[in-house]
């Protein structure tokens, strides 16, 4: 192409994904320049260990441990490190001389978002995350720009495909959440240590991201309520399809009146929503918006090629801007998150109980929910157990976190219930 720009790409990392993106910076380079409008040219990858065994066939005249000087010569960073410290330091360093930031760097993006896209505003640089969030699903791009001129009201998903993995496997088989974690160590779903997943924090970081796009704020991981789903059990899930439910980990991101609402849960979804039918380790979020009403976004939440893929539109979008020449807006917010207090929310309770089974123990429990104003839906019992123990699966009208969990602590009280089997949450009703 006469007078093509040419841009000079640096990559931090090459793993599973930053493989993946070298391999698709230089077999597509013909095509990356024709949708573009600049060519693009790969001048180092920066790596810990320049001896460490590669994904891709890779000229190994590519590779140094010298990041900063390769930062220091790029138009484009590709950030693909993880983790918050060098990466962190190299964003910075590249954002503020100017060079524009591709990152999948979502527990960094999370805790320090705001800063990083100041930094980028100031210098007049793009900083983009779209691999941050939901692997090759283009959902921060749609809420950015497709959205920008709606008002959404609330974004809710399956972002983490381990525990999805994991949920489903429980739902469909019947395992216990042990045996199945074990198994989705064994096949590469889930790491040696899967706390970030399983505890929700991986989700936690993502609701974060999506919120503060979603909302023009800015929002950090630790300001996402959390909870994991270790401890999910099979009978939980069982009793659950049986009423007709399915449970998903959720990240949660609603605005309202009252102000914004960031969560991670375990919670029922009726088999009829349609992330009900979201299977395996794939990943779903379910947008709503003023004008536009009800969206759904669905694919790999994860994996080399698809990840590879979610970067590789950013690295597109950053050079046609460059390109072109003309700035586009980037992602600073427009006025601090108005968080409102989590016992303020307003949700549904799926409560199981073991109670003794004795004439008057139900209308001690109903009454019970009447005293702090959380009206029944439904009370399902269970045959008596062998020592003479009921269960009850009680779902719940709505009603505020606060007069719900204090249901909750007078029911445990309660001389005729045994014990609190589970607490949960009903959404997308």
């Amino acid at each position: 192409m006469s007078g093509e720009k040419s841009l000079k790409v640096a990559l931090l990392g090459c793993g599973t994904v930053g493989a993946q993106v070298a391999r698709i910076l230089i077999e597509d380079s013909g095509a990356l320049a024709a949708r573009s409008g600049a060519s693009l040219e790969l001048t180092g990858i920066a790596v810990r260990n320049l001896e460490a065994k590669r994904d891709v066939q890779l000229d190994q005249q590519l590779f140094t441990t010298d990041a900063n000087a390769l930062i220091d010569g790029a138009d484009v960073v590709i950030e693909l490190l993880g983790g918050m410290e060098p990466a962190g330091e190299y964003i910075s360093r590249a954002l503020a001389r100017g060079a524009s930031v591709i990152t999948g760097n979502k527990a960094l993006i999370a805790a320090r978002g705001a800063e990083l896209n100041a930094l980028a505003a100031a210098s007049g640089a793009q900083l983009r995350y779209e691999a941050a969030v939901a692997g090759a699903i283009p959902i921060l791009r749609p809420i950015a720009d497709s959205l920008a001129g709606d008002h959404i009201t609330k974004v809710m998903g399956i972002v983490n495909g381990t525990t999805n993995f994991i949920l489903d496997a429980m739902d469909t088989t019947g395992a216990a959440f042990d045996d199945v974690l074990a198994e989705a160590q064994a096949l590469g779903y889930a790491e040696a240590d899967p706390t970030a997943d399983v505890g929700g924090h991986d989700a936690a970081a993502k609701a974060a991201i999506l919120a503060s796009l979603a909302f023009h704020t800015t929002v950090s991981s630790d300001q996402v309520h959390t909870e994991g789903i270790t401890e999910v059990t099979a009978a939980d899930v069982s009793a659950a399809a049986a009423a007709g439910y399915v449970i998903k980990l959720l990240a949660i991101a609603e605005k309202s009146e009252q102000g914004i609402s960031v969560r991670v849960y375990p919670a029922l979804v009726n088999r009829n929503h349609p992330l009900a039918t979201v299977h395996g380790a794939f990943n779903a979020v379910f947008v709503q918006a003023q004008n536009a009403g009800d969206l759904m976004f669905y694919g790999a939440g994860a994996g080399g090629n698809a990840t590879a893929s979610a970067v590789m539109g950013d690295v597109v979008a950053v050079t046609r801007q460059l390109a072109a020449g003309a700035p586009l807006p980037n992602g600073s917010a427009d006025a601090a998150a108005s968080l409102m207090d989590f016992s303020a929310i307003t949700t549904r309770y799926w409560i199981g109980l073991t109670v003794s089974d004795e004439p008057g123990v139900l209308a001690r429990i109903a009454a019970i929910f009447g005293e702090h104003g959380v009206s029944i839906e439904s009370m399902n019992q269970q045959a008596a157990l062998p020592d003479a123990a009921a269960q009850l699966r009680i779902l719940t009208h709505q009603g505020t976190e606060a007069a719900l969990s204090s249901t909750v602590a007078a029911l445990t009280a309660l001389d005729a219930v045994d014990s609190v089997l589970s607490v949960m949450r009903v959404e997308g009703n």
